[in-house]
């Protein structure tokens, strides 16, 4: 199956009547934050897939009952698991915390405590499927993986921990953006897990 990752800019390439026939085989897209919701919902309607998405630092506060605050028809993967398409996925957003009080931003300690409801979650979701987690889905990178050494742009170590020890298919984050590198540099290895940097969009085929 293919799958339709975008993250932080909008990309005319997507924003267009032609997405179809330039897209035409996509089965599913991830959304790894940062991005217009309006954008989110047009990918949504044109390509008439399921969207599942993760909140960037600059989204607002998730709200299901405020328009605004939401993707409408995708499903906010944010600290939850979903067994969709043949495909076990899990979602984490925000970045660390650079701005005091602002929201979406972690201390590298509260992500370690957002991650705790998730890890039960999975092995839940886990047990009743009986496959292992394929992808987590985030928007910030991990510590020391496609990550910078600004405040603003730093990996959480907690994902490090949490790869570790759940082992997915693939990590998809957005967030850092290498506007002089290849499409070949922005794809690691930490341990089993492929690690991709999405930033602004990528198509990746996936086995279900």
């Amino acid at each position: 199956m293919k799958i339709l990752a975008v993250s932080d800019q909008v990309d005319d390439r997507l924003y267009s009547s032609y997405v179809r026939e330039r897209f035409p085989d996509i089965d599913l897209i991830l959304g790894c934050g940062d991005l217009p919701y309006e954008f989110l919902e047009f990918l949504l309607t044109a390509l008439n897939v399921p969207l599942v998405y993760v909140p960037g630092n600059h989204d607002p506060r998730y709200n299901p009952a405020d328009p605004e605050s939401r993707v409408e028809g995708g499903f906010f993967l944010d600290q939850q698991a979903i067994f969709l398409k043949g495909l076990l996925l899990a979602g984490i957003g925000g970045s660390v915390r650079y701005v005091p009080e602002r929201v979406n931003q972690y201390s590298q300690g509260e992500m370690y405590l957002r991650l705790w409801p998730l890890a039960r979650r999975v092995l839940w979701k886990r047990w009743i499927h009986r496959r292992p987690l394929d992808i987590l889905v985030a928007h910030s990178p991990p510590f020391g993986v496609h990550d910078d050494d600004d405040p603003a742009h730093i990996g959480f170590n907690a994902f490090r921990d949490f790869i570790r020890l759940f082992r997915p298919r693939y990590f998809l984050h957005g967030h850092t953006m290498y506007y002089k590198s290849n499409l070949e540099s922005r794809i690691s290895r930490l341990g089993d897990t492929v690690v991709i940097n999405i930033f602004p969009y990528r198509v990746i085929e996936i086995e279900p």
